[in-house]
Order: C-alpha cells, then sequence, then structure tokens
C-alpha cells in the first residue's frame, strides 16, 4: 500500500488525476479551436474509467458520489458520439463541448471534495464540508467552468468534416 490506499484505490485515484490533466488540455484545445485528438481520447476514456472505477468501492447506499459518477457517464455518451460518430456536425459540436466541459468540471468537483476531505488543513477549515472555504471553493469552481465552457462553445469551431486534419498535439 502506498499512503495507506490499496491498490485499487490507488489506480483509481491515478486515473483520475490522468482525466483531470488531459481534460485541461483538452479544455484549452476547445478554447483555442484545436481538436486535440490523442488528448481527448486520454480525456472521455479515463474520465469515463474514473466514473466506472467509482463503483467498485464497497457501499451500502447510494451515496452523492455515485450520482456524479452516473451523470458524469450519462453526460460522455453523447459527447463521445457527437465526437466519434458525428464528427462535430451541426449541433453536435456544441453536445460534444458543453459534454466535455461538464465532465472535466464533476471531475475537478470530485476531487475538491476528496482534498477538503483527506488533506488536514482542508478538513478543519471544512469538516463537514458545508461551511463557507468548501462552498466558496465550490462555487468558484463552477463559476470558472461555466464561463469557460461558454467561451470554448463559442471559439471551438472546428473546419468542415473532411477538410480538418486531428491535431494529436504535444506527446
Amino acid at each position: 500500500m502506498i499512503f495507506g490506499m490499496t491498490t485499487y484505490t490507488f489506480v483509481h485515484v491515478v486515473v483520475s488525476l490522468v482525466g483531470i490533466v488531459s481534460g485541461l488540455v483538452v479544455l484549452v484545445g476547445l478554447l483555442t479551436a484545436r481538436r486535440l485528438g490523442t488528448w481527448t481520447a486520454v480525456f472521455l476514456a479515463t474520465t469515463a474509467a474514473t466514473s466506472v472505477t467509482g463503483f467498485g468501492f464497497p457501499f451500502f447506499r447510494f451515496l452523492p458520489s455515485h450520482a456524479v459518477g452516473i451523470v458524469s457517464l450519462v453526460v460522455l455518451v453523447p459527447a463521445t458520439f457527437g465526437l466519434y460518430a458525428r464528427r462535430l456536425a451541426g449541433p453536435w459540436r456544441w453536445i460534444y463541448v458543453v459534454g466535455a466541459v461538464l465532465a472535466l468540471y464533476l471531475n475537478v468537483f470530485v476531487l475538491i471534495v476528496q482534498l477538503f476531505r483527506r488533506v488536514p488543513a482542508l478538513s478543519t477549515l471544512a469538516p463537514t464540508q458545508t461551511e463557507p472555504p468548501f462552498v466558496f471553493t465550490q462555487v468558484v469552481v463552477m463559476v470558472l467552468f461555466v464561463a469557460l465552457g461558454i467561451a470554448a462553445a463559442k471559439r471551438f469551431r472546428p473546419e468542415p468534416v473532411g477538410t480538418a486534419q486531428w491535431s494529436q498535439g504535444p506527446a
């Protein structure tokens, strides 16, 4: 065990962090109207894996984390379909952008929850996660993601299907 984590937990955390980092790269791509094919595939796969592996932890009742996981998976389906099957044609462009940004936000939302739960200094500030520091942080992050999502939806205008090359971005 590393830092008291089981192997399963460790893998879940690593996959989650890879999803967040790759999602941030994809978000920059959306904001700069670049299709980052490899980064996007990694983001979508690890974000789905994060949600799926979240259901592998022992539980005795339905938890808020399960709701977030379900919402994330539901959001990823049309986003992925719009990207790969519909090649961002018509409304599938904004459906993909909104889905990708929302899925990333949900990952970051859970990251903040876990940081306030596991980091002693943050846990002291908001032991029940209803205190102002936690609520303020979540509201600021949500407002930031709404603004970034709107900007991404306006800026991400790829070339018509068939003329654009999928950029793999930096390796």
